[in-house]
């Protein structure tokens, strides 16, 4: 057995896991997610902010002394969307780990969404033949990834995120309807093109990690205080995504910090995560996603034991 900590730092998020692992079995110890939205104002300049990465260091220091009181062996730092698209990316990465005495992984998209397939499914039926669709929404891209009997067949990373898109498309508060008719087709070309026709008719149905998902699973739920275990598993139709959209997209940005069930700081960028999400949905054909707290996290973590 191991004790593992693995930081995710996302366009969106920095999150934390510390767990014990063992055998292909995960024990989740510690698990923390904040806000920082490192990918603020990077699809217009190609760069990251002063203030984003301090917001990401300030989170670093949280969680530097949790994973020293857990007595964590294996520490490391996975870096995304956000990171491998910034001119100044390298500079940010070598500071985080020469600050925080991470091992440090910059990840393609290719392993970014096979660790996210080996999360979500690290607790479903390995002998499992039906195709299963993950989805992992982050604030720079969205990974799709195919594939049955806990093995990948497709998976592709696009350039589609709620921080991108919502930059990108949503310019009043609350949004214009022909701004969301906007960020959805420009999803939904981005997300078409990038997956096949024949891929998309393998997947018989979908799990959803990250964020986005996450919340709309705790909005449905009405959860105060957030409640992974409930969350874990929860089903949301397609119907009632189409239902939650439209309440969050005609709330001002200050009343949609109140909804129960939603973090405040995710607020600003839920309503692209419920768009994006029904594209997604929309072009598998899929009725529904399943929500999971199983994600990237637990896919590097469980990894990292098999590499000992």
């Amino acid at each position: 057995m191991s004790r593992v900590a693995v930081v995710d730092i996302g366009t969106n998020s920095t999150r934390l896991l510390v767990a014990e692992v063992d055998d292909g079995s995960l024990t989740e110890l510690q698990r923390e997610s904040i806000v920082t939205r490192l990918g603020e104002g990077v699809d217009a300049t190609g760069r990251l902010g002063e203030e984003p990465q301090a917001r990401v260091f300030a989170a670093l220091e949280r969680y530097a002394e949790a994973i020293e009181r857990h007595g964590a062996g294996s520490r490391i730092v996975v870096m995304t969307s956000a990171v491998r698209d910034a001119s100044n990316g390298a500079e940010f990465a070598a500071a985080v780990t020469g600050r925080y005495g991470l091992e440090g992984r910059t990840l393609a998209g290719e392993d970014e969404a096979r660790l996210s397939f080996l999360g979500a499914t690290a607790a479903r039926d390995p002998d499992d033949p039906a195709g299963l669709l993950v989805i992992d929404i982050g604030g720079g891209s969205t990974e799709m990834i195919v594939g049955a009997r806990g093995h990948v067949d497709f998976h592709v990373s696009t350039q589609v995120g709620v921080v991108r898109h919502t930059e990108r498309h949503l310019h009043s508060d609350p949004p214009a309807a022909a701004q969301l008719a906007a960020l959805a087709a420009d999803a939904r070309s981005a997300l078409e093109a990038a997956v096949p026709a024949e891929v998309r008719e393998r997947a018989s149905a979908a799990v959803a990690v990250a964020g986005t998902a996450t919340s709309c699973a705790a909005i449905d739920l009405e959860l105060d205080p957030y409640d992974p275990a409930r969350v874990e598993g929860h089903v949301v139709t397609r119907a009632r995504l189409e239902d939650l959209r439209d309440r969050l997209a005609a709330l001002p940005l200050a009343e949609r910090r109140g909804v129960t069930g939603l973090d405040p700081n995710r607020a600003p960028t839920i309503v692209a995560g419920t768009v994006i999400l029904l594209e997604v949905l929309g072009a598998f054909a899929l009725d529904a996603f399943e929500a999971s707290e199983r994600d990237i996290l637990w896919g590097v973590a469980l990894e990292s034991r098999s590499e000992r």
